[in-house]
């Protein structure tokens, strides 16, 4: 009877292949898609660097700002630092993560896109928004809040973009051959729906105009939801998708599994729960309430477990390969990549502690370690991804890989060039700035000292900038001989067997590889898992009267107050100058008494700041004279021997719009500012009278001047602040 069995089994073994073999489906994968987010990527990358070289010019030879040109007030530092920013995060680096997710993802899948439609849809409506930043960003058209200053308009099409993605990347993954889902799109999904919370909720806007807008959160408040933002914004879109970019990536060009599939579930778990909780840490000793502050350092602490989790597993799949990477510069760009991960993820945490905050906050240490994430990870991963990719997607060979390690070693060369100044930087400018004698008097007092002192190392970072993007331009200069060299393969055929519909799994109970299987599921457990810890540090913050106690004696802002304040923020102030005095010897000695949570709530946004390139402005009302203030704009070397600041004498040319006035009283008071009922039909009076106040002052010592030219705006605004409270009577409201 044996035989007759074995041959049963033949037959029936035979038969599943034949079945198998009918229901193989043929299909082919969208490579014109990736193509298009390539292409934009490395334009806008080359653009992006540009601009970030131009600024850093500038902050040690200012004449780079072109104050005295026709376009000097679109290329002044505090226009083109959110521009570069936002070129290199949302343009450079987010079109990369696109053309990444759509390659990877198909194949994963073992599915074209859902739809070709929504693609492109997704591909122009990502350009478009990128296209209107660069044209209002230079306009000073802006919020000012830190990777989200892009005004309403352009915020709700990213959200309808957004829904685009999440809708071809959901529909793909549903309609998908391969039930397993590889852990790369677990990183995808998380990335798609934590985005989308933060940018809804710190979006929340209160429009003056089409490119206008108040923030619906006021002063401590709103440096909560922005930090939230700001820093989950820096892990969900600069960090979690690619690690999912590396989990596909680097197996494939190292041609080794993943190291651990075990650690792999514990990084991304670990990671998206912990990660959300840490954004207090970029507030430490500023007026949030204590346990937020302490609830960012427990969690940014916690962060080094799944980071380095997820470092090790990537360093540890090159085990076995690593002959291959002296000579394969793909490999040495993803080393590297990883490697900066780590080291960044470490640095983080260890910047969260209040004892290494207290010394890096407000420096260029902080600019260094944004920067080692930014060029290292991040670029060198987008750099091994093109390297890999294009070649294959034009079926031919690398045009060059002795170019392609020049590239490597170009790249090293200006991270090394440009962070390693930025910490010294960094240390001298918080050394130089807590230093006292030993009669108890700071030593410099003056706060240009520290400038001066810092400038050739801005040179020096200059440099490291010039060599990352010379590297760029080579890398461009390789990958177009590349694909001049090949044929593109806009449809890579491709075939799979479908997904089977009664599919069982027999797991003996539950398993991990059942929950891998149900996208829906997943999705929604990974959208609980990040709002635990949004919710528990924002609604406590909003609900609980306690956490930002008001002072009786700060008001609301003057129309011409508020029309100065909105000018600062236009010209960029906040990205040089702070306004959060720490409860530091150092800073009140320097500065002034420290800043109460009370002196902010009518600030919509606020503007606190992250860097300190110039002074904290907190209480400089009434330190300097009206005319004092008008010499420094107009000319600042003139008046602080050795400023870097630009000159703006635009704002002595250009009126204040007054026309807005009525709209922004109105729209303040929607949010919560208690300007009475009718105050907009008065506010332009109330303007008036106070900027000829400030004219006849400066006309005293020989200044005519306009009342209506925005410079009276500026300095009455420059003269309110800190002067609401005195710091020996301070009345509390609980």
């Amino acid at each position: 009877m044996q035989p007759f069995f074995a041959l049963l089994l033949l037959s029936q073994n035979n038969l599943n292949r034949c079945t198998h073999a009918m229901e193989i489906e043929k299909f082919s994968y969208d490579n014109k898609i990736v193509k298009a987010f390539m292409i934009a990527s490395v334009i806008f990358g080359l653009v992006g660097m540009l601009v970030g070289l131009t600024a850093a010019i500038q902050l040690f030879y200012p004449i780079f700002n072109f104050s005295d040109s026709p376009v000097g007030q679109f290329v002044s530092f505090g226009r083109i630092r959110p521009l570069h920013t936002n070129a290199i995060i949302f343009a450079f680096v987010g079109n990369a993560m696109f053309a990444g997710v759509y390659y990877s993802m198909q194949r994963l899948l073992k599915a074209r896109m859902l739809s070709d439609t929504l693609s492109w849809i997704h591909f122009w409506g990502w350009q478009l928004i990128i296209l209107a930043a660069a044209i209002t960003l230079p306009l000073g058209i802006t919020t000012s809040k830190e990777y989200a200053e892009l005004e309403w308009p352009i915020d709700i099409a990213i959200a309808l973009v957004w829904v685009v993605f999440g809708i071809n990347m959901i529909g793909t993954i549903i309609k998908r051959r391969e039930r397993h889902m590889y852990v790369a799109i677990w990183f995808y999904i998380a990335t798609f729906v934590t985005v989308a919370v933060l940018h809804i909720v710190n979006s929340f806007e209160m429009p003056v105009s089409f490119f206008k807008s108040y923030s619906w959160y006021a002063g401590v408040q709103d440096a909560l939801v922005q930090w939230w933002y700001g820093h989950n914004a820096v892990a969900f879109f600069l960090t979690t998708p690619f690690l999912g970019i590396m989990y596909y990536f680097l197996p494939k060009a190292a041609n080794r599994p993943v190291y651990s599939y075990r650690l792999s579930i514990i990084h991304f778990w670990a990671l998206i729960f912990i990660y959300i909780w840490a954004g207090p840490h970029h507030l430490l000793y500023s007026t949030l309430p204590d346990w937020a502050q302490s609830l960012g350092v427990v969690f940014s602490i916690m962060l080094i477990a799944p980071s380095w989790g997820g470092m090790l597993n990537g360093l540890m799949t090159l085990r076995g390969a690593w002959d291959r990477v002296r000579e394969d510069a793909v490999l040495k760009f993803m080393v590297v990549a990883i490697t900066a991960y780590g080291m960044a993820t470490l640095e983080g945490p260890l910047l969260s502690l209040k004892n290494v905050n207290a010394i890096a906050h407000f420096t260029d240490w902080i600019v260094a370690h944004v920067h080692v994430g930014g060029l290292g990870w991040n670029g060198f991963l987008i750099f091994a991804i093109l390297y890999w990719t294009v070649p294959r997607m034009w079926n031919t060979k690398l045009y060059s890989s002795k170019l392609a390690n020049i590239h490597f070693w170009l790249g090293t060369l200006g991270i090394i060039f440009y962070a390693l100044p930025m910490y010294v930087s960094g240390v001298t400018q918080s050394l130089m700035w807590k230093e006292f004698n030993p009669e108890g008097f700071l030593v410099y007092k003056n706060f240009l000292e520290t400038t001066v002192q810092i400038l050739p190392l801005h040179g020096l970072r200059a440099t490291g900038g010039l060599l990352y993007l010379t590297g760029a331009i080579i890398m461009t200069y390789n990958l177009v001989k590349t694909a001049y060299a090949g044929s593109f393969i806009a449809n890579e055929p491709a075939e799979a067997a479908p997904l089977a519909k009664n599919y069982v799994i027999k797991t003996g109970g539950w398993h991990y590889r059942l929950l891998e299987h149900k996208p829906m599921l997943f999705t929604v457990l990974a959208l609980v898992a990040i709002l635990i810890g949004g919710v528990i540090e924002l609604v406590p913050t909003f609900l609980i009267k306690s956490n930002v106690p008001t002072i009786a004696s700060v008001k609301p802002y003057t129309p011409l107050e508020l029309q100065g304040r909105d000018i600062y923020i236009r010209e960029g102030c906040v990205s040089c100058h702070s306004q959060l005095i720490r409860p530091f010897r150092s800073e009140t000695e320097r500065y002034g008494e420290y800043s109460k949570s009370g002196e902010f709530v009518y600030d919509h946004p606020f503007l606190w700041g992250s860097k300190r390139t110039g002074p904290d402005l907190h209480r400089v009302g009434g330190k300097y004279s009206n005319t004092w203030h008008y010499n420094h704009m107009l000319a600042p070397d003139a008046v602080s021997t050795g400023s870097i600041m630009p000159a703006y004498p635009w704002l002595f040319e250009q009126s204040i719009d007054k026309a807005s006035t009525a709209g922004k009283i109105s729209a303040l008071r929607t949010v919560g500012v208690p300007y009475p009922e009718g105050y907009e039909e008065t506010a332009n009076a109330e303007l008036e009278q106070q900027a000829e106040t400030i004219t006849a002052s400066l006309k005293k010592d020989g200044i005519e001047v306009s009342s209506d030219a925005e410079i009276v705006a500026v300095i009455a605004y420059l003269q309110r602040l800190g002067t609401d409270i005195k710091a020996e009577k301070v009345a509390v409201n609980q």
